[in-house]
């Protein structure tokens, strides 16, 4: 019998994962339905009351790959009780009745390449290390660029006078990015998209309205799991920042992380666990950036973030950082999001207006 895989959706990284998996097992990827309301109630219904709402959704995730025929489950880890999601997923699954192979793929808190050529080993017996390393370097590429495509749009998405003319941008990228295994040709794709972004027409004014979301990881890279925030944002006309992608977690968190604990030794002198020290740090970076205020999200009972919490509030009070917290979970309604929005904006509007209104007196 052919061997099916599957793994958790995550925002835009399915496609380069799935390239990553099908180019170096040579098995077939099952194209995983989008995530939506069914996913979040079938992982709640067969998950521990305590656990956090990521792995609701993970769950969810597997459920409906099992439904329709995985046989192989890829699940990452590290971070904070993210790397007990596979043992905890497996042991559940198994227990509803369903019959797979599950492969953890970063047991510890780093990818170490060993580890993850043992575990391809398995699924294809003739992958090469040659090959394997090559098809790391074209994903990491895949998703650096995506990564590059979306902080640009963010910029401008409030802006843009087509509304949708930035995404289908990516999906025309992201399209065309998954038949190409040439990385030279991968960047003359990603600098093409961006020319694109770049000569897209926009309304935007001098001094646009900018928010910065901080937060856990998944909550900020999965957008149904944030009900669309960034989306909702743009529709006010504001300019998003939002630090947390793959680029980051997967290399770039590791080379600044020392100097994030020297930006905020004032307010933080350890390790939060997880992004909890970043997300300090963050509050500070945005304050010297000029940023209008910040959105703080997270999983309902997500411990790091709410060891980080008070210290955020006392960084964002002392630089005075307008911020609101949001937590998400199954329970979360769009209509109570849609008025707290709604609500910040006008104050950040109306704060802005007033500090526009002293300059121009002065």
């Amino acid at each position: 019998m052919k061997q099916l895989v599957a793994f958790p959706q995550l925002g835009n990284y399915f496609d380069p994962i799935k390239k990553l998996i099908t180019n170096t097992t040579h098995l077939k990827v099952i194209e995983m339905p989008k995530i939506t309301k069914k996913t979040i109630e079938l992982g709640s219904k067969y998950s521990p009351d305590t656990v956090c709402v990521p792995f609701k959704y993970n769950l969810g995730n597997f459920i409906e790959a099992l439904d329709l025929g995985a046989t192989v489950l890829f699940q990452a880890g590290g971070g904070c009780r993210y790397r007990y999601y596979a043992e905890v997923q497996e042991t559940i699954l198994k227990d509803l009745g369903y019959n797979f192979t599950m492969y953890q793929i970063m047991e510890k808190d780093h990818l170490r390449f060993n580890e993850l050529y043992k575990t391809m080993l398995k699924l294809n017996p003739y992958l090469t290390k040659r090959k394997l390393i090559k098809e790391i370097f074209n994903t990491l590429l895949y998703i650096y660029y995506l990564d590059k495509l979306d902080i640009l749009i963010r910029k401008k998405i409030g802006f843009e006078i087509k509304k949708g003319s930035l995404n289908s941008i990516k999906e025309e990228f992201i399209e065309k990015a998954n038949k190409e295994n040439s990385s030279i040709k991968l960047k003359l794709l990603f600098l093409k998209a961006k020319r694109k972004i770049n000569k897209t027409p926009i309304n935007k004014p001098k001094k646009p309205l900018k928010v910065g979301i901080i937060g856990e990881l998944y909550t900020s890279m999965e957008p149904f799991s944030n009900y669309e925030l960034e989306k909702l944002l743009a529709s006010f006309n504001i300019e998003i920042k939002r630090f947390t992608n793959l680029s980051y977690l997967l290399w770039q968190k590791g080379l600044i992380e020392k100097y994030m604990k020297l930006k905020i030794r004032k307010y933080c002198k350890y390790s939060l666990g997880a992004d909890g020290l970043d997300n300090v740090y963050r509050v500070h970076w945005l304050k010297k950036h000029h940023y209008d205020g910040i959105i703080h999200i997270k999983p309902t009972g997500c411990t790091p973030e709410i060891g980080a919490m008070p210290i955020i509030m006392n960084i964002a009070k002392d630089n005075e950082m307008p911020i609101i917290f949001l937590s998400f979970d199954e329970q979360t309604g769009i209509e109570g999001l849609n008025t707290r929005i709604e609500a910040f904006y006008d104050l950040l509007k109306l704060k802005k207006e007033e500090t526009n209104g002293s300059l121009s007196r002065d």
